[in-house]
């Protein structure tokens, strides 16, 4: 199978509501058969009666018993698309509609649950159809439990819900999955600068044009890419970046050497092409959304900068990650040294740029905001590598220049530019500009 086929399953199938649901059907005809026999063991051992009654329930009681079952589950069913429908719209609207397939689509206590509450309604309307003269007792004690922990799973989704589609868990989910795609692309940590410049290549042997429709590039097979090249013992460089809108006849690869043999199938099949962004191998997508989070909630719409300070600190996080980290460079080499291809990943500045730009302009009116990205920026300066402050120190500047053109005031100018970890009321924010501190650090008249 194609590797571009393969992770385009793998992801549909990570992103997809009703699979897990179709999975519980098919577990179902599975488990029904398991209890069927179960009981038939039972029943020739002497072990389960065959009676009338179901804990003391006539035939009557079980079935009305197993219809409620059936009844609550189906509404559990309604209820919970119902609200995941509304869910979607009120988080697109309000953070940003990026985040429904990277959060919501792909929780699986929402999935899980749902594959729950289908389950037990399909089981429970198959004790109940032979729920007739007789009561099918073991089966209809599994119903009774299934129904039981249907309710309990209903219960755990509607605290669930509340607590995720929160400000704050929204983006701390959104920063969970920048962590694993940032460790995932750039494995190795940072030690110096790379002082090594880009090989210029000249002009390329052929160039691979993408035939198929326009769309967003979502994911590269590298490790073939370098094989293919050592094989065809050339180069192969691989145009668009991750994330980057491709147009029907634009170059995709330009190749070198050998690497000009390879068959234009073969190189299409190493490259995922889609609608809309995914963050399997793109870092920057996490940011991305983060920002939107952050410029949605300082729009006058909706006017909410403490969310921005939320997304912030998860900006921060991924930041300082990043900055730890080995950006690699272009070339990506074989076992034997020998350069085989080109991908290029965006650098140090276009994180910085990406997490601060936007947000000083959209929230230089916000003294919250402002402390908090100062806040940010010191901290980051402190804790990173040397080599990784100078654009740092570049936003700071941009951001003095952002608080002296907007705020009039010299008392509004000094407060804004005081360092808050918490946008407006953390201990930082505590002591004036200029104030000597007390005796021991104390702060005056906490």
């Amino acid at each position: 199978m194609p590797w571009n086929l393969k992770y385009a399953i793998k992801s549909y199938i990570r992103g997809s509501m009703w699979l897990v649901p179709l999975f519980a059907l098919l577990f179902y005809m599975v488990f029904a058969q398991i209890t069927t026999a179960i009981e038939a063991w039972l029943l020739r051992t002497g072990r389960l009666d065959t009676t009338t009654a179901y804990l003391g329930l006539p035939v009557s009681g079980a079935r009305s018993m197993l219809e409620t079952v059936v009844t609550l589950n189906l509404s559990f069913l309604v209820f919970t698309f119902g609200s995941l429908l509304v869910a979607i719209q009120v988080a697109g609207g309000q953070y940003t509609p990026r985040i429904i397939a990277t959060t919501l689509l792909r929780d699986n206590v929402i999935r899980f649950t749902v594959g729950c509450f289908v389950f037990t309604l399909v089981f429970a309307v198959r004790v109940l159809t032979r729920t007739d003269a007789m009561v099918d007792q073991f089966n209809t004690f599994i119903a009774t439990l299934l129904g039981w922990l249907s309710i309990l799973a209903f219960l755990y989704l509607i605290d669930y819900a509340a607590r995720f589609l929160r400000p704050v868990s929204i983006v701390a989910k959104v920063g969970q999955f920048g962590v694993a795609v940032i460790k995932s692309v750039y494995p190795e940590r940072t030690t110096r600068p790379r002082t090594v410049q880009p090989r210029r290549l000249g002009s390329a042997d052929r160039t691979v044009v993408n035939v198929d429709a326009a769309g967003v590039v979502l994911a590269v097979d590298l490790a073939g890419l370098v094989e293919l090249a050592r094989q065809a013992k050339g180069i192969i460089e691989f145009v668009p970046q991750v994330g980057n809108f491709l147009a029907a006849d634009e170059p995709l690869y330009r190749l070198y050497g050998g690497a000009s043999a390879i068959g234009d199938h073969r190189l299409r099949e190493a490259v995922v092409i889609g609608i809309e962004r995914t963050m399997e191998q793109d870092p920057t997508f996490a940011f991305r959304i983060l920002v939107d989070i952050a410029i949605k909630a300082l729009s006058a719409a909706i006017n909410d900068p403490t969310t921005a300070v939320m997304a912030i600190d998860q900006l921060q996080r991924l930041l300082r990650l990043v900055g730890l980290r080995d950006l690699r460079g272009e070339e990506l080499r074989d076992e034997s040294g020998d350069l085989r291809t080109v991908f290029r990943t965006p650098n140090w500045e276009d994180y910085v740029h990406l997490s601060c730009t936007e947000i000083r302009h959209c929230g230089v009116g916000s003294i919250q905001i402002v402390r908090r990205m100062r806040s940010m920026l010191e901290n980051l300066v402190q804790t990173l590598p040397p080599h990784r402050h100078a654009e740092l120190r570049q936003q700071l500047e941009l951001l003095d220049r952002a608080i002296e053109g907007h705020y009039k005031s010299p008392e509004d100018r000094e407060l804004a530019r005081i360092p808050d970890s918490q946008g407006l009321g953390g201990t930082l924010g505590v002591q004036p500009i200029g104030e000597a501190p007390t005796a021991e650090g104390a702060s005056p008249d906490r």
